[in-house]
């Protein structure tokens, strides 16, 4: 997001609920890499909020970052909730109106301390304060409602298009798919120009032929060559006997 400068309302705003769970396992690295971030963003339009029981949860380095900071009530129900709450009340800027210690244990419903960054970006006197209520309900809200929220919002006109790019993944399948679909294709090519090039098969042949062609057939037909081919001899004189000629 491009540079805005300390303006006036925000362009995006992150809500982080259970922030305890962000920073519990965090090692060294991340929490340097939240700094930065932190620091950078309020300077692109980019307001952060932590959602926590106490503010002791946070890192200080977070913590002296935030500039608005909403705390409701703590109970001391043992030795380490006093001492919590103790350290807890060092976070806030001093006051001569408030016993903060005393003061958090006491917050009613609805009510909290608060301290927020003055236009000269200093933070204010700590004030007790009741908080009005959201304009909510507790219940899902309609197709309706929700298109009607979504297509108000000044994000809408370059974020309401859903894109759907292919992953990695799909792009592979598509590729496999396609060269098999190719090899298939070449592979029905070549089968049919084998079929096209293969000599034709034996014909049938006809009742003539295979009265021709059989064994039968063609002993008969030396038989009666053999005895015309004799008696043709025997006209001419050649057929004495003690003469064999087959």
């Amino acid at each position: 997001m491009p540079e805005r400068g300390d303006i006036e309302v925000p362009e995006l705003v992150i809500f982080i609920d259970e922030a305890h769970l962000v920073f519990n396992e965090a090692s060294k690295a991340l929490l340097q890499q939240l700094e930065s971030i932190i620091k950078l963003i309020r300077s692109k339009g980019v307001g952060i909020f932590f959602c926590t029981q106490n503010p002791i949860d946070i890192p200080d380095s977070i913590l002296s970052q935030l500039g608005m900071k909403i705390q409701h009530a703590l109970r001391a129900f043992t030795a380490k909730d006093r001492e919590a709450i103790k350290k807890a009340a060092e976070n806030y800027p001093v006051t001569d109106h408030y016993d903060i210690d005393e003061t958090l244990t006491i917050l009613g419903i609805g009510e909290a301390f608060v301290s927020v960054l003055n236009e000269k970006g200093i933070p204010t006197p700590l004030v007790q304060t009741l908080m009005f209520p959201p304009v909510s309900r507790m219940d899902i809200i309609t197709e309706d409602e929700k298109r009607q929220i979504l297509s108000s919002s000044r994000l809408y006109a370059k974020y309401g298009q859903i894109i759907d790019r292919d992953s990695a993944y799909e792009m592979l399948v598509k590729k496999i798919e396609a060269a098999t679909a190719e090899e298939a294709q070449e592979n029905a090519e070549l089968a049919e120009r084998k079929a096209a090039q293969k000599p034709l098969g034996r014909q049938e042949k006809s009742t003539f032929e295979k009265v021709i062609g059989s064994t039968t057939t063609r002993q008969i037909g030396r038989t009666v060559a053999r005895e015309i081919t004799r008696g043709l001899l025997g006209a001419l004189g050649l057929g004495g006997k003690g003469k064999k000629w087959f």
